[in-house]
């Protein structure tokens, strides 16, 4: 029963059986920028993602690969 209802695509079915890849990569982002806000609450959210977006360009515009906690101290460091 359970494996049935991963496969089916009722709307009755949890969101949360089906995330995409790019979804997980939204909610690490997500709980990037929370974590970035809570220790920073100086920055709007929008500096605090132009500073992400910033460590983004000087890792040769990538961030996979990258540890959270190495992006959160790299953008800590510009803001």
């Amino acid at each position: 029963e359970n494996s049935l209802q991963k496969t089916s695509t009722s709307s009755s079915v949890p969101s949360e059986i089906f995330v995409s890849p790019y979804a997980l990569n939204m909610s690490s982002f997500t709980k990037l920028i929370k974590r970035l806000q809570e220790r920073h609450p100086e920055f709007s959210k929008e500096e605090i993602v132009e500073a992400v977006q910033e460590v983004r360009k000087i890792n040769k515009g990538i961030l996979s690969g990258l540890a959270i906690s190495s992006i959160e101290e790299k953008t800590s460091a510009i803001l």
